[in-house]
């Protein structure tokens, strides 16, 4: 899993398939299945189109994706929110965030160990407490599907917008995060704990609003633009 979130993080178009071919060049031996097995466990997939791509619970309402061409301006105008992977020196746990796509600005992440509901729900609600969107944007997994979250936003007056299928990269500024959480803070530390990775993340997040610079904002920091 460890090999497979790396190589994923590189090159999130890979499916099972190459990854599993990849892994055996690697001295790894694993089939397709148990690639794909892992990949569910882990909560990724290829980012391409292709049908049954999302997990979303049947029951649940899919909303349309509203920001095709939509020129983002100001801060809270478009929030968003997805979950990664993050790998421990024994055992994995999952990072959930919540960005403001403007300023690129972390307003809350939550870690779990399970793939709930409940951690994302607890992000957005905290995110809630420093401002309010626009729109809420988010792909159709199960948890950004569900009743519980979906109700919170539409109690705020936020227009929900969520994902095509299979179209990660509607969402591309959280997964520039991501990249950016391996790559500086992830991939260089080996946390020993929950609690190690938790604190060691929120030193990062507080680096990466306060004191990163980012080439795509005019080498300026998050809270600049958030806060103007």
């Amino acid at each position: 899993m460890r090999l497979i979130d790396e190589e994923y993080t590189r090159h999130p178009f890979l499916g099972s398939r190459k990854l599993a071919l990849w892994l055996h060049e690697q001295g790894y031996p694993a089939n397709r299945k148990k690639v794909q097995g892992l990949m569910r466990k882990m909560g990724i997939a290829a980012i391409y189109q292709k049908p049954n791509l999302s997990r979303a619970s049947k029951r649940h309402k899919i909303y349309p994706y509203l920001l095709r061409g939509v020129a983002i301006v100001r801060p809270n105008q478009v929030w968003s929110t997805d979950i990664t992977y993050i790998r421990m020196h024994k055992g994995f746990i999952y990072l959930t965030a919540v960005l403001d796509w403007y300023s690129r600005y972390v307003l809350s992440w939550r870690l779990s160990n399970n793939l709930d509901t409940e951690f994302c729900l607890e992000a957005l609600k905290s995110a809630l407490l420093m401002g309010r969107p626009e729109i809420f944007n988010t792909d159709q997994g199960a948890q950004f599907t569900s009743d519980k979250f979906t109700d919170a936003l539409i109690e705020g007056n936020i227009a929900i917008s969520m994902d095509g299928k299979g179209r990660a990269l509607d969402n591309v500024f959280v997964e520039r995060l991501w990249r950016s959480v391996k790559y500086e803070e992830v991939y260089i530390k080996n946390y020993e704990t929950v609690s190690d990775a938790y604190c060691n993340l929120a030193k990062y997040f507080t680096y990466y609003n306060t004191q990163r610079l980012h080439q795509a904002l005019g080498y300026k920091r998050p809270i600049e633009l958030y806060r103007a």
